[in-house]
């Protein structure tokens, strides 16, 4: 008799009770997941085989929330790129932190109407306090868990972005600043590390964050890709000593509004030949005489580039490979777009709890889809150089 046989036996033997369809839903869903990766490796799990064309590499553990309750699985993790099971449903806990945080507004008495409107429509009338409390609890204790865990390694890269979204405070309602850290690993691998909610995005709010990041571990970081923020910027120069890198997208937008509806085609061209240079050096360089040739027309514009060259073109001194990846805020474009959608359907929180329950669970299953993504944001090729750990930078044996 086999293994698989003989433990199902084992459930089948069981007295019948509240637990045995959630253990046996998690009996069929573990098979299943084992008979998929024997299928990616070409071989079962210790077997040795000629057909063998991938190797296992543990197991990650899980929670899956179903209708039996919620089940922990050990999700296999394949040597050479990712594995995740299809039957896992990844939007599932930001639907259900969405539910809570307009459930939790409903009960207490602070929705908008809209939200009124939604509650009826989802057939949420009959939920109690106490109901929602329990709700609000189960998500805030893994969301908690997953924004306070440790940060390993080097981060070569960090994105920080904020938005902006409305809350009730003290009677009244009021508007603040959410912001978002998501970071490359020396592994090329992208991660959120953290988020962080303020009345605005002064130097001492930043500081705060950066900090907070620090003491879980963040470390070994190069670059920091933001839009144009004072306080920002002396904040990490403050607490991490890392170059700073003002978006590129969002600089063309502001200058390109003093070039004119005629001009502002051949000065953003103009400008593109900077960043389409090889190196530093010569980008600084072409830089210069773009804003010198622009200078006898159009000065502020010239006096503008002046002012930002060693943030805009901050980019062109790490790798060539890098550049289309850290020039700008946009690889965040995704996440943020999710993020405005689902506040929108809230419109105002009932407190700031909420906020990060909400964007907390979006933030978190994010993270997950990156972490099964097969191909790594940045090769290890080409990040590894950039790692303060000397076994990252360890080259690879001589055949």
């Amino acid at each position: 008799m086999t293994d698989e046989m003989m433990s199902l036996r084992t459930l089948l033997e069981k007295s019948a009770d509240a637990d045995l369809l959630r253990e046996m839903v998690g009996f069929a869903a573990q098979r299943l997941m084992e008979l998929e990766v024997e299928s990616l490796t070409g071989a079962a799990h210790g077997q040795r085989s000629s057909d063998r064309i991938n190797h296992r590499n543990g197991y990650r553990d899980r929670d899956w929330e179903t209708r039996a309750g919620t089940i922990e699985l050990r999700i296999p993790k394949l040597r050479k790129g990712s594995y995740f099971p299809a039957f896992l449903e990844p939007r599932r806990m930001a639907e259900k932190a969405l539910a809570a945080v307009i459930q939790e507004a409903y009960v207490q008495g602070v929705s908008t109407r809209s939200v009124d409107e939604l509650v009826k429509a989802m057939g949420m009338t009959g939920i109690s306090k106490s109901q929602v409390s329990r709700l609000c609890s189960e998500i805030d204790d893994k969301i908690g868990a997953f924004l306070d865990r440790p940060l390993e390694g080097d981060w070569p890269y960090l994105w920080l972005d904020a938005t902006y979204v409305k809350v009730r405070q003290n009677g009244r309602i009021v508007s603040v600043a959410v912001i978002v850290a998501v970071a490359v690993n020396s592994d090329g691998r992208r991660e959120v590390l953290g988020m962080a909610i303020g009345a605005s995005e002064a130097e001492t709010f930043w500081t705060a964050f950066l900090r907070t990041l620090a003491r879980r571990g963040l470390r070994g970081v190069k670059l920091v890709i933001s839009d144009a923020h004072e306080g920002l910027k002396a904040a990490v120069a403050k607490v991490l000593h890392a170059s700073w890198q003002r978006c590129r997208v969002h600089f063309m937008r502001n200058v390109l509004a003093h070039a004119g509806k005629q001009g502002r085609r051949v000065v953003a061209a103009f400008i593109a030949t900077a960043f389409a240079q090889e190196d530093a050096e010569t980008a600084r360089s072409q830089w210069r005489q773009v804003a010198d040739q622009i200078r006898p027309k159009v000065a502020k514009l010239a006096a503008l580039m002046d002012e930002a060259e060693t943030d805009v073109l901050a980019f062109m001194s790490f790798p060539k490979d890098h550049r289309p990846k850290i020039h700008s805020t946009n690889p965040l474009e995704r996440l943020n777009g999710e993020i405005k959608r689902r506040t929108e359907v809230v419109g105002i929180f009932p407190n700031e709890d909420a906020i990060t329950r909400l964007i907390g669970a979006i933030l978190l299953e994010q993270n997950d889809e990156w972490a099964v993504q097969r191909a790594r944001y940045m090769t290890l090729e080409t990040i590894a150089p950039l790692s303060d750990d000397p076994f990252v930078k360890l080259p690879a044996a001589a055949a």
